[in-house]
């Protein structure tokens, strides 16, 4: 609820404070007096898009404070509770100052803010409605949600189930276009798996090659050598000569008196470590006696190995793990029309969900449209348009989020004439009557908010206006209304009037706002009723309309 407006140095306005209070609040005074400058202070609190200049003429700054009352669960908390700001004690304070050179500043509860947040709090807050309504009544766009908040449906599940079988189409569409992309490079694939299977190419196999071949080469340079310094450890060369020396010393080692036991033990380790030796050339010999044709095949399986590894771009010692991923990338391909059938399937199941929930959407939705035509019906009869007839058209739209349903509120004036949309087909008060009836029906939709009406009761008068009225005063038993009007018979049944006038000083011209006593009510309705000479007949009249 607006509790407060505080408006300092804004257009025509240098200082105005107001005290709103439950129900039905009335603001009336001749055109020009200042009535929209109010709204438009408001909206400017509240983060609106208005007019680009509000600063009084001669101020440095304007500023609008408004303060509402926040019950517990009013939407609201949420907003502030995302943008980190704190109202524990059910108060909501917006200020915002605009300067002379335009710059425009914002805080909640003392703690700067930007538009955005304003505008957003600006929606858990007030509703705006009139001739040219810009909340959504007139704009078929939003008819849907409309309906589907009176009807109180909870779109969740059709939403889950869209963005399910969203992810299965998306699914289905990347496996085919991987498969597409697989089956351009299915001749590279098969002919590469094949080349590779075929070489099976080991990890460290060409070290190992490498190593056989460097040996290979340089084996017939360092045989000879190796040769002689076999021949010299044999039994005909070295071999012969420790043998002969260790014959002589053991016989002779009994007259030496254990003279040559140590010389005999250190010639034994010599002739095993000189046995060692000749057998560990013998196995180098062996292994330098190679076939001149295992070299060509060495290097031929080496220079493959490494051919390949250029060719692919990789290690020779990962050309076995290449292969892998390359098999795997075939098996999917071989695979991938499965795969497709399956995710298709999916897509399928995912599809019929969505259309189950659409379909149960759809039948609220029809049966929630037939309510609220009964609803309207009823509405329009006290405000004199019994006549008339509202229907609401449900249509099929294309498929998303929010079912397959379009929904338009639509009109017909008179028996027999054509049915239009709203905005097209109703006159001036027409609009304004079937506005407050269609607001009257879905009222369950904005709890707590403020509802202002800017002069919808323009172009009705006498007994169509107290029939305005009496909707307002109903609308108002369950919600704050503000009503900018210049109906008498509205006025009247306002809980608490406010009369907006102008006045000169020097060569300024300012706007005030008064409240008024039960007194001054039968002056302003009075004055209402028949203009700047106010007779004691339009006094009784308005006495009696206050009266009820």
């Amino acid at each position: 609820m607006l509790c407060a407006l505080e408006i300092r140095d804004m257009l025509i306005i240098d200082r105005l404070s107001l005290a709103f209070r439950p129900g039905l609040n009335v603001l009336t005074g001749e055109t020009g007096a200042g009535k929209s400058i109010l709204l438009d202070s408001l909206g400017f609190v509240l983060g609106w898009r208005g007019r680009a200049e509000l600063v009084r003429a001669g101020a440095e700054q304007g500023e609008v404070v408004a303060e509402f009352a926040l019950p517990a669960g009013h939407a609201a908390h949420a907003v502030l509770e995302e943008a980190g700001i704190g109202a524990e004690d059910g108060t909501l304070i917006l200020r915002r100052v605009n300067t002379a050179d335009g710059r425009k500043t914002a805080w909640v509860n003392d703690r700067r803010v930007s538009g955005e947040v304003l505008r957003a709090l600006s929606d858990t807050l007030v509703e705006l409605h009139g001739q040219h309504d810009d909340r959504g009544l007139l704009n078929p766009r939003g008819h849907r949600q409309l309906l589907d908040t009176f009807a109180r449906i909870d779109l969740a599940p059709m939403r889950a189930a869209w963005s399910r079988l969203g992810q299965a189409r998306r699914a289905v569409a990347a496996a085919r276009t991987a498969l597409e992309a697989m089956r351009s490079e299915e001749d590279f694939l098969r002919h590469a798996v094949a080349e590779l299977d075929k070489l099976n190419a080991e990890p460290g196999e060409e070290a190992t090659l490498d190593a056989r071949r460097r040996m290979m080469q340089g084996a017939e340079r360092i045989r000879a050598d190796i040769a002689r310094a076999h021949q010299a450890l044999s039994e005909d060369g070295a071999g012969a000569i420790l043998t002969d020396a260790m014959r002589w010393l053991e016989g002779a080692a009994d007259r030496a008196e254990g003279a040559l036991e140590e010389p005999i033990a250190a010639l034994s380790r010599a002739l095993t470590e000189l046995g060692e030796a000749q057998m560990g050339v013998e196995r180098v010999l062996d292994s330098l006696d190679f076939n001149p044709a295992e070299l060509e095949t060495v290097e031929e399986r080496l220079f493959a190995i490494r051919a390949l590894a250029r060719k692919h771009g990789v290690l020779p010692d990962d050309l076995g793990a290449f292969a892998g991923d390359l098999r795997a990338r075939l098996a999917a391909l071989d695979g991938g029309a499965g795969n497709i059938a399956a995710l298709e399937k999916a897509e399928a199941e995912a599809d019929a969900a969505y259309q189950a929930e659409a379909a149960a959407v759809t039948a609220r939705r029809t049966e929630a449209a037939r309510r609220l035509d009964a609803a309207m019906a009823a509405e329009l009869a006290p405000l004199k348009m019994e006549r008339a007839v509202f229907a609401t058209e449900i249509t099929p739209a294309d498929p998303g989020p929010e079912g397959r349903d379009q929904v338009a509120f639509t009109v017909a004036t008179n028996p027999g004439a054509p049915s239009g949309p709203l905005n097209r087909i109703a006159s001036g008060g027409e609009l304004s009557r079937f506005l407050l009836a269609l607001k009257v029906c879905l009222m369950g939709d904005a709890p707590g908010m403020t509802l202002i009406f800017d002069e919808i009761d323009r172009g009705v008068g006498g007994a169509t206006a107290d029939a305005v009225g009496r909707r307002l005063k109903a609308l108002a038993a369950g919600a704050q209304v503000l009503v900018v009007t210049h109906s008498p018979q509205v006025a009247a049944l306002g809980g608490h009037h406010w009369r907006v006038e102008k006045r000169v000083e020097g060569d300024m011209t300012l706007s005030t706002v008064t409240p008024l006593d039960v007194p001054a009510r039968v002056e302003e309705i009075a004055r209402m009723l028949s203009g700047d000479t106010i007779s004691d007949a339009a006094r009784q009249a308005a006495r009696a309309l206050l009266d009820g």
